[in-house]
C-alpha cells in the first residue's frame, strides 16, 4: 500500500474513533509499525491530526469546543484514576474551589462524604454535591454556558474575589508547555484564573489527550499549577520537562472496566 493510501486509512480511522493506534493501523494498512509512525508524523506536521503516546487523536481546532456529553465518557478510566489522585491529596476540612470540565465532576463524585467545604464552578458538579454527606456545598453567582454549565460571568468573578480556599481544582481544556493551560471560551479562562488567584494552593487536572494542545484563551504559564495530575498518555518527556520547572506530576493509572462506556 501507497503512503498516500496509508495515509487516507489513518485518516478515515479517525473519523470514527478518538484515537487510533499504531499496531491497529499497521495491522489495517501492512505496513510496519515504524512506516505507520512516520505517516502519523507527516500528518501530524500537516495539522490533520495529533500525535499522542501509541498512536494519534483527531486535530480539534483551537477555537471549537468538543460537547460535554462527549467528552463526559471519553477516557473515562483515565479521568477516574485522575480524580482519585487528587482526592488524596486533598484534606478534610479544607476548603475548594473546584473547577468544570468532566474530570472535575468526577472528583466531585469522589468528595461525597468528605468534611469538606466545596464551590463548584459548574451545575453538574453542584448537582452531585448538593445532598452530599459532610458537604458545606458554596454556589457561585454566574450565568451557566450552555451545554457545559460552566458558570461564568461577573457574578461568578465576585463570587470568588469575596473569598479565599486552600486548593482550586483546575481542569484546563488543554495543555502545552510553552502554551501552558488553556480553555476555548473567554469567561471559562477567566473564571480559571480568578480560582487560581484566591487559592492557596492548586491541583490540575489534565489527562494525556490534552497534552500538547492549546485552546484559544490562555489560563496561566504550565509552571504556575503546585500539581498536575496526569496519566501514561502523558509524554514522558513532557512530563519530566515540567517536573524540572518545579511541578509536581503524578501519573494515575488507570483500572480498565470491561463495562466502561466509550
Amino acid at each position: 500500500m501507497k503512503s498516500a493510501e496509508r495515509q487516507r486509512v489513518i485518516v478515515e480511522r479517525l473519523r470514527d474513533a478518538d484515537q487510533v493506534g499504531v499496531a491497529e493501523l499497521a495491522e489495517a494498512t501492512g505496513a510496519s509499525e515504524m512506516t505507520v509512525r512516520r505517516d502519523l508524523d507527516q500528518l501530524a506536521s500537516r495539522g490533520v491530526l495529533r500525535r499522542v503516546h501509541g498512536g494519534a487523536v483527531p486535530a480539534s481546532p483551537s477555537g471549537i469546543e468538543p460537547p460535554f456529553a462527549a467528552r463526559a465518557t471519553s477516557g473515562l478510566a483515565a479521568k477516574r484514576a485522575i480524580a482519585a489522585t487528587a482526592a488524596e491529596l486533598i484534606r478534610d476540612g479544607e476548603t475548594i474551589v473546584l473547577d468544570s470540565g468532566t474530570t472535575a465532576l468526577e472528583l466531585a463524585r469522589l468528595l461525597r462524604g468528605r468534611s469538606l467545604t466545596v464551590m463548584p464552578l459548574s451545575l453538574h458538579a453542584a448537582r452531585e454535591l448538593a445532598e452530599a454527606p459532610g458537604i458545606r456545598l458554596l454556589l457561585p453567582g454566574g450565568e451557566p454556558r450552555p451545554g457545559e454549565q460552566a458558570l461564568v460571568g461577573p457574578l461568578t468573578l465576585a463570587s470568588l474575589r469575596a473569598l479565599r480556599f486552600d486548593v482550586a481544582v483546575l481542569s484546563p481544556c488543554a495543555f502545552d508547555l510553552e502554551s501552558g493551560f488553556t480553555a476555548f471560551d473567554l469567561g471559562d479562562a477567566e473564571v480559571k484564573r480568578t480560582a487560581l488567584e484566591v487559592a492557596a494552593r492548586s491541583i490540575v487536572l489534565a489527562d494525556g489527550a490534552k497534552w500538547g494542545r492549546s485552546a484559544l484563551a490562555c489560563v496561566c504559564p504550565a509552571d504556575r499549577a503546585d500539581v498536575v495530575i496526569t496519566d501514561p498518555g502523558a509524554p514522558e518527556d513532557q512530563r519530566a520537562a515540567l517536573t524540572d520547572r518545579g511541578v509536581l506530576v503524578p501519573v494515575a493509572v488507570p483500572v480498565e472496566s470491561p463495562v466502561e462506556s466509550r
